[in-house]
């Protein structure tokens, strides 16, 4: 089992969501593909301004370790500073896709739209994280 984790921000999200989300080559890939919208890390930290996002992440990274004979890939998707995250018009608040609320967002990704989400009450929860990942966890 391998997880291909690909950073992406405002500015490069769509080329990498088309390329392991919309293409043609992902759609029959047989990977879980998982979207996690996170808040930038702070400058010179490993820690971000969103203490949900810092509990979440490493529950979030040990339950895809634990997927059993599933390779996945994860677009972590860098909503911004506090300023940007707080505008109502941010573009993936807007986006009918994604309808973000909060951070962290955990979006598992089947057939061209959001099969399953967890919002940022629940994304450091195993069981909740668990039951997003699928059966055989």
């Amino acid at each position: 089992m391998t997880v291909e984790k690909v950073d992406a921000t405002l500015a490069d999200f769509g080329s990498h969501f088309d390329r392991l989300f919309a293409s043609p080559d992902a759609a029959s890939d047989g990977k879980v593909k998982l979207l996690l919208f996170l808040a930038d890390r702070e400058p010179g930290s490993s820690l971000t301004w969103c203490p949900d996002c810092n509990v979440a992440e490493p529950v979030i990274y040990e339950r895809l370790e634990a997927l059993k004979g599933k390779d996945a890939v994860l677009l972590r998707a860098y909503v911004g500073d506090k300023p940007t995250w707080r505008d109502p018009a941010h573009p993936w608040r807007v986006d009918p896709r994604f309808g973000l609320k909060g951070v962290p967002t955990l979006i598992r990704w089947e057939n061209g739209a959001a099969a399953a989400k967890l919002g940022d009450e629940e994304a450091h929860l195993k069981d909740k994280v668990d039951a997003l990942l699928g059966p055989g966890n």
